[in-house]
């Protein structure tokens, strides 16, 4: 019973909402909102797994217009803490013991709550003061139920308006969902922070508070507690050089050498320790980079720094930006004015964040998926230069970025080469480093499996589409002309329930023809074509 009604309420939210902007934008309503606040408000109204849902549609700025983007991004959990004592049970059942084996104190008062989970301080027995996070009771479940009812409204509202699916909201529902389930595991984020705190051990500007050994599961993670001043805090306006520059060479090892990043670097997550460190907090959402990936960012990095636009477009297609069959004169053009755009103004000015937005934002309405690596990318990117802005305004990030990004590519390539050599080279030594291997896999084919041949056809996608555009209709219209003769011979024979005067069959018979006939007629007036 519960599930039918939390299904109508979904159900009612979203048509409701999609009402409200269909009168907005028919200019038959003046609205007090904007449409983005509104999605917000009905985002917030339907609870916990929408506010996740929202904050994870944050990420696809290649989709979705600025104003949308600020708003999603503005939500916040609004949820009262659960209580203590149910934090002590979820500990004992995650971890197997009792609250007073594993801890000398434990604060039954939650230090902060979320959605996901809340925080309680504690103390060890060897007497480190650790901090216990702990993720709500059935949290799991709930966003489970609700991201499924959801794919059947959603699939409703598909069979009813198809133009929707040009959007593929249910890939994108299923995204959200796969990455919510990765964010309610804290095996995973324990798993993150003790790589990262790994590579950072030693480290004379970052920290990461370590995960306590055998002290975490899928639904209970304990860390060392570890605080300072927030990156913002203006107090900070005298090391912010220094810091800024920690902050940058700590997101280029993590980039071009872990090929593994912290995607969520907002304020709340970066404090600044009192011998100066930068700590890193909440490993839930990292980015992973592989080799390929990491050279194709730093391509698309020395070619957007040298105003290459052909150069900027191949390193956008390799990086999964761009869609791959597309009209290359248009694309280019488009990147030529992002380009335009930056040149007059001065290097430190210029934001590597941005410029990926608007190339991934060539591709809207081409069908272009990126990949969600790029997504934390992008969102990542936004942060860290808003962090660094914050701690130093003066401060060359692309200068920083493209330093390494030229030690990635070809460190034996001078500052002196025209823009032709420098791709060249690049080209060149990616070509040396990956022949090998390539070469490789291609005698182990031809030994394997013999030669194989394939002949591709360019240019025949639209003449694709027109045949099975065709087909598709020939096929609904002999469905059509049967419903008609079948409903015909249910009308002329009188059989099964009536309604009046005349046979329920043969009305749902008409009806469903009419339908198909109607969706025909307007397949064909769109077209122009019969």
């Amino acid at each position: 019973m519960y599930g039918l009604k939390r299904l109508f309420q979904i159900g009612f939210a979203v048509c409701a909402y999609l009402l409200w902007w269909l009168l907005v934008h028919l200019h038959l309503w003046r609205p007090t909102v904007t449409p983005a606040q509104r999605l917000c408000r009905t985002v917030e109204r339907l609870g916990t797994t929408f506010v996740k849902l929202g904050q994870g549609l944050s990420l696809h700025r290649d989709l979705l217009p600025d104003e949308y983007i600020r708003a999603l991004q503005s939500l916040q959990d609004h949820v009262a803490s659960f209580p203590g004592e149910a934090a002590r049970r979820e500990v004992e059942l995650a971890l197997g013991k009792p609250i007073a084996e594993l801890f000398a104190e434990f604060d039954t008062r939650p230090l902060a709550a979320a959605s996901i989970a809340q925080v309680h301080k504690a103390r060890l027995h060897d007497g480190r003061q650790v901090v216990v996070k702990i993720r709500r009771p059935y949290i799991k479940a709930e966003i489970d139920r609700d991201m499924r009812l959801l794919r059947g409204v959603l699939s409703v509202l598909l069979a009813m308006l198809p133009r929707l699916r040009r959007y593929e909201p249910l890939t994108l529902v299923d995204e959200i969902w796969a990455n919510l389930r990765k964010e309610t595991d804290f095996r995973r984020e324990a798993r993150n922070t003790l790589r990262f705190a790994e590579a950072f051990r030693g480290s004379e500007t970052v920290h990461v508070p370590a995960v306590i050994d055998e002290l975490y599961s899928e639904s209970v993670l304990v860390q060392e507690m570890s605080g300072g001043r927030r990156v913002d805090d203006p107090t900070l306006c005298a090391e912010g050089p220094r810091l800024a520059q920690a902050l940058v060479e700590a997101y280029l090892q993590q980039l071009f050498v872990m090929g593994v990043f912290h995607g969520d670097p907002h304020p709340g997550n970066l404090f600044i320790m009192d011998d100066g460190k930068i700590c890193f907090h909440d490993f839930g959402i990292v980015g992973a980079l592989d080799p390929a990936t990491r050279r194709n960012l730093a391509a698309f990095l020395l070619a957007f720094v040298h105003q290459d636009s052909e150069w900027m477009l191949d390193a956008a297609l390799d990086l999964g930006l761009l869609a791959g069959v597309m009209d290359r004169a248009e694309f280019r053009q488009g990147l030529q004015e992002v380009i335009q755009d930056y040149a007059g103004l001065p290097l430190k000015e210029w934001s590597l964040a941005e410029a990926f937005v608007r190339v991934a934002r060539l591709g809207r309405g081409h069908n272009v998926r990126i990949p969600h690596s790029l997504l934390v990318l992008m969102r990542m990117l936004y942060l860290m230069e808003n962090a660094v802005r914050d701690l130093d305004p003066d401060f060359n990030l692309l200068h920083s970025l493209l330093g390494k990004a030229e030690e990635v590519l070809s460190p034996s390539a001078g500052a002196d080469l025209d823009a032709g050599l420098r791709r060249l080279h690049f080209e060149a030594a990616s070509g040396a480093r990956e022949l090998p291997a390539e070469l490789g896999a291609w005698i182990h084919r031809i030994r394997t499996k013999g030669v194989e041949m394939q002949i591709q056809h360019h240019g025949m996608e639209e003449l694709e589409q027109h045949i099975a555009r065709g087909s598709n209709r020939v096929a609904l219209a002999l469905v059509t002309l049967g419903l008609y003769i079948a409903a015909s011979l249910l009308m002329q024979h009188s059989i099964g329930p009536r309604i009046g005067e005349m046979p329920a069959l043969a009305a749902a018979g008409y009806a469903l023809a009419l339908w198909f006939t109607w969706r025909l007629a307007r397949g064909i007036s769109r077209s122009g074509k019969l």
